[in-house]
């Protein structure tokens, strides 16, 4: 090393200590695009969404032949984007395609089963002994916290998992979760037979004992999380579940069970609330949810309905409300499916090549980006990581990928070394 190259670089990184960053733990990232998006709707497919029967078709198979032959279970349907194809149970997102990009060279190389999957695309870390990555919704609401702060900033739609936690942000990282859009998150409003007055006694008699609480313990944490609840609960907060509010054409327009948490993330969007998380684990349509193994594949078209009457609904229904451009739906899945079929006419597990989705949130979309084999099975070109999948969120959003979090005194960054997809942004 020259002299003057060994003084410059030297120098840089005491500045670096100097100005509190920390050069050595994640390089900054060059040139990083910055989005304006304000939200997220995060649809997580739970079981692992077959690319080939969904975004990234291929030739017709045969799960029913003797020997099956490999390939895509349905047809296919021209999008509104030339020489991109879809399945043809996606009709109506197809005609949207110019609004979204369906991502096919995603990969990771774990094992292929679900917890792995699960963590590894909410966290986009390795599951780790010493620590506890937080998921991408609670880095988001950590970071840009709520747009309004009558509501959350973090909220679930689905059951809780850890893989959608803080980690190490802790209780404040979290998040609010309901499993019925009827009835709303429970906990936020106050039993009939407990008027305000007395709850407000109850928390007089509990205030010495929380005010013994140390500074900086898991307890504390637990105590602020519950006094963020017990600021948010009553019907101010509570007013954004009211579906019925919405007209019965639209209510409709969105379909099932699904497609109604579709509609209240879109009403939480507007509400303020940041990051939003919808679970479409919906078992008993198929018997299996996407974890298409065996007889879940024969009604697999049902699931694959659904998420095209919910997923087209919510884009048309974000741009009618002028917020499409302010909110990034991104759709997630554990792992793929290959294209061969198992003994019984169902798909296994695939991480190494499989496909997740992006619309919206002011992106420059190409309906799709990628190009996988004749199979869906290997990249051809534009691999794209989980971490990058994640820092292209980040970007969207206004995050650098690069920006470090504190777990105690190591430094942390949001992502794993992603890269934003530069074709997405103009």
């Amino acid at each position: 090393m020259h002299r003057r190259t060994f003084l410059q670089q030297t120098g840089a990184l005491t500045g670096a200590a100097l100005s509190g960053s920390s050069l050595l733990a994640s390089p900054a990232a060059v040139n990083v695009p910055k989005g304006k998006a304000e939200h997220v709707i995060f649809l997580w497919l739970g079981g692992g969404m077959a690319q080939i029967d969904t975004f990234d078709p291929k030739q017709r198979g045969n799960s029913k032949a003797s020997p099956k032959v490999a390939g895509s279970e349905y047809g296919t349907v021209d999008t509104i984007v030339p020489d991109v194809k879809f399945c043809e149970h996606l009709h109506r997102t197809a005609k949207l395609a110019d609004r979204l990009t369906a991502i096919r060279t995603i990969n990771h190389h774990l094992i292929d089963e679900h917890a792995f999957g699960t963590n590894f695309v909410h966290t986009g870390r390795l599951i780790s002994g010493s620590i506890t990555y937080p998921s991408i919704g609670s880095i988001m609401g950590h970071i840009r916290g709520a747009a309004n702060p009558d509501v959350p900033a973090y909220m679930v739609v689905g059951y809780p998992n850890v893989s959608r936690g803080p980690g190490f942000l802790g209780a404040k990282g979290g998040f609010v979760y309901l499993v019925d859009t009827e009835s709303g998150p429970a906990g936020f409003t106050r039993p009939e037979d407990v008027p305000s007055d007395r709850a407000a006694r109850r928390q007089q008699l509990l205030q010495p004992l929380t005010d013994r609480v140390p500074k900086g313990s898991v307890i504390e944490q637990y105590r602020e999380a519950q006094t963020e609840a017990m600021r948010l609960a009553g019907p101010d907060f509570m007013r954004h579940f009211r579906l019925k509010d919405e007209s019965a054409d639209l209510r409709n327009a969105y379909g099932g069970e699904f497609g109604q948490r579709c509609l209240l993330a879109r009403r939480l969007v507007q509400a303020g609330v940041r990051f939003i998380e919808v679970s479409h684990n919906l078992n008993f349509i198929n018997g299996t949810g996407w974890d298409t193994h065996n007889e879940g594949q024969k009604n697999q078209h049902l699931l694959i309905k659904e998420l095209d009457i919910a997923l087209s609904a919510l884009i048309a229904d974000l741009e009618n409300q002028k917020l499409l451009d302010k909110t990034l739906v991104a759709i997630g899945t554990e792992f793929g499916r290959p294209a061969t079929y198992d003994g019984r006419g169902g798909r296994g597990h695939q991480g190494t090549c499989f496909s997740l989705l992006l619309a919206g949130g002011g992106l420059k979309h190409q309906g799709a980006y990628g190009v996988t084999d004749e199979l869906s099975k290997k990249i051809v070109e534009n691999p794209v990581s989980i971490p990058d999948f994640h820092a292209t969120i980040h970007a969207a959003l206004g995050v650098n990928p690069a920006h470090e979090l504190f777990d105690g005194s190591r430094p942390v960054p949001i992502t794993d070394q992603g890269t934003p997809i530069a074709a997405l942004f103009a």
